[in-house]
């Protein structure tokens, strides 16, 4: 079974949000998610500044398997990256919720969080896969 921070809240499409506070959320993908995809390769992150809407494809992550999008879990704007994955991107693999963070967001300040799960949700969606 896959690892799910009871702290954290996720998506249908397996990101992953840490609350930082004052709007700012980290973002990852889940250890469900990069076990399915397998070893990383190559991630192609946003651009820091970039504003992007909620669903819309934003960062793509390549393994040996397969590549795969990463959607923006909110409509905000891309406020850091991470770069150490340039050079690492297995620690997507090794430490997903940890140095594999992809990116951080600052939500607008309207934007409804509904629809985010919480770990026992995600755990429900994530049960027939495994």
């Amino acid at each position: 079974m896959s690892y799910v921070p009871s702290e954290l809240k996720f998506t249908h499409t397996h990101e992953w949000l840490r609350d930082e506070g004052d709007g700012v959320y980290t973002v990852g993908i889940s250890d469900h998610a990069q076990t399915l995809l397998g070893d990383m390769v190559f991630i192609d992150l946003p651009d820091t500044g970039a504003a992007v809407d909620a669903g819309e494809e934003c960062a793509v992550i390549e393994s040996v398997k397969a590549a795969s999008d990463i959607y923006a879990p909110c409509t905000g704007t891309i406020i850091a990256i991470n770069e150490e994955l340039d050079a690492a991107p297995e620690w997507v693999n090794s430490d997903p919720y940890g140095d594999g963070w992809l990116f951080q967001i600052r939500i607008d300040a309207d934007q409804d969080t509904d629809e985010w799960l919480d770990a026992e949700d995600y755990l429900d969606t994530i049960a027939d896969d495994e």
